[in-house]
């Protein structure tokens, strides 16, 4: 299982969990865990295409799956996602 932090502003669709863990050999997989044990998150963490949302950036032991394979991205057992929504304002 794979740790995945979750900002405050996601955690009520957590019961307010900081910390939750998820099963998946690959990004996806965790994510696709994630939104099933916690429903409320989906339509926050991912588009409609299936891919991540565009205001969502998910961290993989601090880098950007973005920069990496995406949802492809192989997660190990004692891996870390972090999940931030985009902020914004002036």
């Amino acid at each position: 299982m794979s740790e995945v932090r979750i900002p405050p502003v996601l955690r009520t669709a957590t019961a307010g969990a900081k910390l939750v863990e998820a099963g998946g050999a690959t990004v996806r997989e965790v994510l696709d865990g994630l939104v099933a044990s916690y429903p409320a998150l989906g339509p926050t963490l991912l588009a409609a295409d299936g891919g991540i949302n565009h205001f969502v950036n998910v961290f993989l032991n601090g880098t950007d799956v973005r920069h990496l394979d995406g949802l492809a991205t192989p997660v190990g057992e004692r891996d870390s996602l972090v999940l931030l929504p985009a902020m914004a304002g002036g």
